[in-house]
C-alpha cells in the first residue's frame, strides 16, 4: 500500500515581498523561500503549501487579506486559470521595472562581467491586443475551473476552443475572451465554436486523438491583412468544405483562408500540407517600406510593432555605414537581414528551418534587395571556420538564438572570427547571460538595452552590443 503523503499547512498572513522566475512572486516562511503564482509585491495572504522542498517551497493563495496598493483589477475573466497573461494584476510601470532588474540580475550572477548601466527599459505602446498570432485548440473535455467543480452543477456539455492548460497536454480551458489580439480573433473562434457544435460535428479528443476539429491558428497583420488556418484531425472533405464555406462567407476581411488535415500524433503542422481554401497563400507585414511575406509555417515576431522597435535597437547598435560583411545568425525568415541590409554591404545569414530560409530569399526579392544570400542548416555545422574563409570574415555579428541560446562550438568559431562587433538579441536573459560569460575573453559589453515584447507577462527581450577588446 502506497504511504499516504503527509498534507502540507496553510500558512496566515503571508508578506509577499517580491518577484521571481516565471513570474511568480516570493515571499519567506520562517527561512523558507516560497514561490507563489498570482501574488503582487505587498499583498499580505494565507497560502497553502502545495511543494516542499528542502531550500525551497511551492504554494497557492487562498485569501488575500490585505491586497497590495500597487495591485490593479486584471481585465481577463479567464486571469489565474489560463496560464497566459500572469501579471495582469501588475500594473505596467512595475513590470517594466521587474523586467529590467531580471535583466540586471542575470548579467550580474550569471555572466559576472563589467556591464555600463543598463538603458531604461522600451515599453510597448499597446499592452492589450498586441499579437498577431494565436492558436486555439479544440477539446471534447474542457477544464473545469475549482469553482465550477465546487458548484454542484453537472456540465454535459464539454466542448472547448481555447488554451492549453499548463503542465496538461489533455485539458484545454473554454477561452470566452482574450484580450491579446484584435477582437475580429475572438469572432472568428467563436464563430466556428458555435457552428461546429450546431452541425454536430466532433472536437477533438486529446487522449483518444480522435475527432474533426482540431486546432486553428489566426494571424492578424498591422496590414490589416488576416490569416486562418483550420487544422482537422479527420478527413472528411464534406464537413471540412462546410466549415470552410460558412467561415469564408461570414468572414469575407480574411485574406487567407487555409486548412491542414493533420492525422498524426502531435498538434506541429511543420510537415503537413496546406490547403489554400480561398485569398492568397500569405499575408504581408510591413516596417519602413518594407513587406515581409508570412506564411502559414512562417516565424514573424509575435508582437508587430514592437519588434520594429526591437529592430530599429538592432540597428543602432550595429552601427552600420554601408561598407560592413555582418553575419545574421538565426535569420528566421530574414527580417532583420532585410532590415539592415540596405545599410551594410553585405548581409549572410544563417538559419535552421529550410522553410524559413525560403521566405527568406523570397522577402529580399520582394523588397528588391540583391546583398543578401542564406543558408540553411544546423548553426553548428554551417557556421564553421570554413565557412566564414570561404564567404568572408565579418565586421558585425548579429545574434537572435532561441531560448537555449549558443551551442558552444558556435560561440568558439565566433571568437575565433573575431568581429568588431556583435549584437546579441535574447529572449532568455538567463542563457544570453551565460554566452556573454563565454564571450568575455574578447568582448566587452558596451550596452544593454532590455525591450519588452509581451506586456502582462514575465517576458523579456534583451539585446547586448559588445565590442572587441
Amino acid at each position: 500500500m502506497a504511504r499516504k503523503r503527509k498534507e502540507l499547512p496553510v500558512v496566515e498572513g503571508v508578506d509577499i515581498t517580491g518577484v521571481a522566475a516565471e513570474g511568480k512572486s516570493v515571499a519567506r516562511v520562517n527561512e523558507l523561500v516560497v514561490f507563489i503564482p498570482f501574488g503582487a509585491p505587498g499583498d499580505v495572504a494565507d497560502i497553502k503549501i502545495d511543494k516542499k522542498k528542502r531550500n525551497y517551497a511551492e504554494a497557492h493563495i487562498v485569501k488575500i487579506i490585505k491586497p497590495s496598493s500597487r495591485r490593479v483589477e486584471p481585465k481577463c475573466g479567464h486571469f489565474g486559470v489560463c496560464g497566459g497573461c500572469k501579471w495582469q494584476h501588475i500594473p505596467y510601470d512595475d513590470q517594466l521595472r521587474y523586467k529590467r532588474e531580471q535583466v540586471l540580475d542575470a548579467l550580474q550572477r550569471i555572466a559576472k562581467v563589467e556591464i555600463p548601466e543598463i538603458n531604461p527599459i522600451l515599453g510597448s505602446s499597446e499592452i492589450y491586443h498586441y499579437r498577431n498570432k494565436l492558436e486555439f485548440t479544440f477539446s471534447n473535455k474542457c477544464w473545469l475551473t475549482f469553482d465550477e467543480l465546487r458548484s454542484g452543477k453537472e456540465f454535459p456539455e464539454r466542448n472547448a476552443v481555447g488554451f492549453h492548460i499548463p503542465g496538461a497536454f489533455d485539458k484545454v480551458l473554454d477561452i470566452k475572451k482574450c484580450w491579446l489580439q484584435d477582437d475580429l480573433s475572438n469572432e472568428i473562434r467563436l464563430f466556428i465554436r458555435e457552428y461546429a457544435l450546431g452541425k454536430g460535428y466532433s472536437f477533438y479528443d486529446l487522449k483518444a486523438q480522435t475527432g474533426l476539429m482540431r486546432t486553428l491558428m489566426i494571424r492578424i497583420a498591422s496590414t490589416g491583412e488576416v490569416m486562418l488556418v483550420v487544422v482537422f484531425g479527420e478527413n472528411d472533405k464534406d464537413k471540412i468544405e462546410d466549415v470552410m464555406g460558412a467561415v469564408s462567407v461570414r468572414f469575407p476581411q480574411i485574406t487567407s483562408l487555409l486548412y491542414v488535415v493533420n492525422l498524426k500524433v502531435n498538434d506541429t503542422i511543420g510537415d503537413q500540407e496546406t490547403v489554400l481554401f480561398s485569398g492568397r497563400e500569405y499575408i504581408e507585414e510591413e516596417m519602413e517600406g518594407l513587406r515581409f511575406r508570412i506564411g502559414p509555417k512562417s516565424f514573424y515576431q509575435t508582437n508587430s510593432l514592437q519588434a520594429w522597435e526591437l529592430y530599429k535597437v538592432v540597428r543602432r547598435m550595429a552601427d552600420l555605414s554601408g561598407s560592413e560583411l555582418v553575419y545574421d545568425l538565426y535569420t528566421g525568415t530574414g527580417t532583420i537581414a532585410n532590415f539592415v541590409a540596405r545599410r551594410a554591404n553585405r548581409v549572410i545569414g544563417i538559419e535552421y528551418v529550410p522553410e524559413a530560409i525560403e521566405d527568406a530569399k523570397l522577402n529580399s526579392k520582394v523588397n528588391g534587395i540583391d546583398n543578401t544570400s542564406f543558408f540553411a542548416g544546423d548553426m553548428k555545422d554551417i557556421l564553421t571556420d570554413e565557412f566564414v574563409a570561404a564567404h568572408g570574415k565579418p565586421d558585425v555579428m548579429i545574434i537572435d538564438p532561441p531560448r537555449a541560446g549558443m551551442h558552444e562550438d558556435v560561440v568558439n568559431v565566433i571568437l575565433r572570427a573575431a568581429p568588431k562587433k556583435l549584437v546579441y538579441v535574447s529572449c532568455n536573459p538567463a542563457t544570453q547571460a551565460r554566452d556573454i560569460a563565454l564571450l568575455d575573453a574578447e568582448y566587452k559589453v558596451t550596452e544593454v538595452q532590455p525591450v519588452d515584447m509581451f506586456p502582462q507577462t514575465h517576458h523579456v527581450e534583451n539585446v547586448v552590443s559588445l565590442e572587441l577588446r
